[in-house]
């Protein structure tokens, strides 16, 4: 890819997964079309709504001056089969590519700010940006922030944590390739964490921005995606417990078994052991797992991680 002569060159395709969010599309779009980026392209695929969501997106495509808008039928198997849907078209053209959810806030210079990570720090390679996210409550208002991550983001880490919200990621075109073929390939726990592993397993180099620059909405219909609530957190450690999260590793190994053609050398060493250590328990599940350098982020989520392994949950 080319580098830009600036960001207000860059041309950002915007894919937008909608479900009866009536309630917040207005916030949403109205800082959408805020964004400092003037080039924007709106792919919005409506899953089967049954409030206002398919009128408001007709009325924001009949405005939008920013670039095109274009309004798809969902194929209404969950949320992350619509983003699959987008992330598989081959018509979606652009510099940059960002997820989109249909109830949040961006800062005005989110875009701006991410594309001039990306480009100068991955004109020549798969690059993924994201952050940490703003938590806002139904009316707007601020509430808290997501995690502070502090590891380098690797694909020993993707391996067992999504460290960045869809909503907060920003991909060029490089890395949108590998995530579209993979897309194409198979289905996945969620296009974040999927995007996470495919650009990190790649050898792309991923982007963690410490500073929030998205508001993430948090009400009692979107609950996807929260990580800084306490309630959440022992959400997580239940979930832990009941071998949920193994029934997420065992779906995202079954999708990256047909994608190990694209992961470098490191990372499908890095999968096999990872795979290897599931089929163990106790202290050599433990040793293997530190051995390995397959980590979370925090202290508190290695030692849930360390015990699942040795309980045979991982």
């Amino acid at each position: 890819m080319l580098p830009l002569e600036s960001e207000s060159e860059a041309r950002v395709a915007i894919l937008m997964a909608v479900l009866n969010g009536e309630k917040f599309l207005d916030d949403q779009f109205r800082s959408l079309e805020a964004q400092t980026i003037p080039t924007i392209d709106i792919w919005a695929s409506d899953d089967g709504s049954s409030d206002g969501s398919l009128a408001l997106l007709k009325q924001w495509q009949a405005r939008w001056k920013k670039g095109h808008f274009q309004i798809l039928a969902g194929p209404q198997r969950g949320f992350a089969e619509n983003f699959r849907s987008l992330m598989m078209r081959s018509d979606i053209e652009a510099d940059f590519f960002a997820f989109c959810d249909q109830d949040d806030i961006w800062d005005e210079d989110k875009l701006e700010i991410a594309v001039a990570q990306l480009s100068q720090s991955c004109a020549d390679q798969a690059g993924l940006y994201a952050s940490r996210t703003r938590i806002i409550d139904a009316s707007g208002n601020p509430v808290g922030v997501s995690p502070l991550f502090r590891k380098e983001p690797s694909f020993r880490n993707a391996i067992v944590q999504n460290i960045g919200g869809g909503n907060t990621m920003l991909v060029n075109r490089r890395a949108w390739s590998i995530i579209r073929e993979g897309a194409r390939r198979t289905g996945f726990v969620s296009h974040d964490w999927w995007s996470y592993l495919l650009v990190s397993g790649a050898g792309g180099q991923v982007i963690y921005d410490p500073t929030p620059r998205t508001g993430y909405r948090r009400h009692e219909k979107n609950l996807v995606g929260d990580n800084a609530s306490i309630g959440a957190r022992i959400d997580r450690l239940r979930r832990l417990l009941a071998g949920e999260f193994a029934v997420w590793n065992q779906r995202n190994i079954d999708s990256l078994e047909r994608c190990e053609d694209l992961l470098d050398a490191d990372s499908r060493k890095v999968f096999e052991e990872f795979k290897h250590i599931r089929r163990l328990i106790a202290f050599t599940a433990l040793s293997e797992l530190m051995r390995s350098g397959i980590r979370r982020q925090t202290l508190i989520d290695n030692a849930a991680l360390f015990s699942a392994g040795m309980m045979g949950k991982l």
